[in-house]
């Protein structure tokens, strides 16, 4: 007798499987199956397979969602309008914007094949030379995103540039005090200083919002295959995604591996190098850099304190989770020192 497909957390395959017979007839073949892939910190990612093709599934985290920071059509939407572009994406098939099916919005994309880099033995193993290569990959796929005329690939309207520097400080700070459980005076004092010093804006691209390695699939020739986890995409200002992805190149591998470490791998560019790269791709000189690293400091350690929120709510799925608390103090330090006060 036939093993009857479980359900993973946050998944019923039944309503899920019934709303793309009715919306993608003749898609799914067999019995549906689904795995929660492990390691996101956000957004929940499954692969659903019939035996004979594979798609991943997205949807929000369980439990406590803060505003904005899950949003489903965003991702979906900007995916489905970079497809044809020179920055590599998943195939978007299906956008369930309501709540019936799952008890929240959901898009179904493309399987892609790759490994996402999270961890810096495994990329080490690959070489300097491949490794530095990479790294020039990553920084070359962002400017080629930077690059590309909203308005010609129909986001014209999927931000707000005026004001995006001051509605990002204030939308993270929100978000920091929706997920507040205890005292996190590094984070007060870092958030003041951000205001304190808002750099003026160049002029505005697509931002990815999230933009680092384990964030894009590599496929065994080292190539990009896409770039994943849109969530936090929009019209800004496109030194937020360098600065962030600087960031990443500093702390990689702190606060027991909670950070990705994969940046640490032996060749891969310094933060340096990164930016001159990125300047002679764009033409976009990184002025005000210290600014935006500290500002992607304070972003990722509110991220990460609604985690820590989560995890105390017993509301995450996945392993790593309990670590989590520890990284919104590391990084409100990495931000003050980037900003040269301790």
């Amino acid at each position: 007798m036939p093993e009857t497909p479980v359900d993973p957390p946050g998944l019923d395959l039944a309503r899920v499987r019934s709303h793309l017979d009715r919306e993608l007839p003749g898609t799914v073949q067999g019995p549906l199956r689904a795995e929660l892939i492990e390691g996101g910190r956000s957004n929940l990612t499954y692969v659903l397979s019939d035996g004979a093709s594979r798609w991943v599934l997205r949807r929000p985290p369980l439990g406590h969602v803060l505003a904005t920071a899950h949003d489903m059509g965003r991702e979906y939407r900007v995916m489905t309008a970079l497809r044809d572009t020179g920055v590599p994406v998943p195939r978007t098939f299906l956008l369930d914007p309501g709540a019936d099916t799952l008890g929240a919005p959901w898009y179904l994309m493309e399987h892609v094949p790759g490994t996402a880099h999270r961890d810096a033995a495994p990329l080490a193993a690959l070489g300097e030379q491949r490794v530095h290569a990479l790294g020039n990959t990553l920084v070359d796929t962002l400017a080629a995103l930077h690059r590309i005329d909203p308005a010609a690939v129909g986001l014209a309207d999927f931000g707000r540039p005026d004001g995006y520097l001051e509605r990002q400080l204030r939308r993270w700070s929100q978000q920091l005090a929706a997920s507040r459980s205890r005292d996190l005076p590094a984070m007060d004092r870092l958030h003041a200083l951000l205001v304190e010093r808002l750099p003026v804006s160049p002029a505005p691209a697509l931002v990815h919002g999230d933009y680092r390695l384990d964030n894009v699939l590599v496929d065994d020739a080292d190539a990009i295959t896409a770039v994943l986890d849109w969530e936090m995409s929009t019209l800004g200002d496109p030194l937020t995604d360098i600065g962030l992805l600087v960031m990443y190149t500093e702390v990689a591998g702190v606060g027991g591996g909670i950070i990705p470490s994969a940046m640490t791998a032996p060749g891969f560019p310094t933060a340096d190098a990164i930016v001159s790269r990125y300047a002679g791709a764009t033409g976009r000189e990184a002025a005000d850099l210290d600014w935006y690293v500290a500002f992607a400091s304070f972003k990722l350690a509110a991220v990460a304190e609604g985690i820590h929120f989560r995890f105390r709510q017993g509301r995450t799925l996945g392993a790593g989770f309990e670590r989590a608390g520890e990284m919104a103090p590391i990084l409100a330090r990495h931000g003050l020192a980037t900003l040269k006060e301790n």
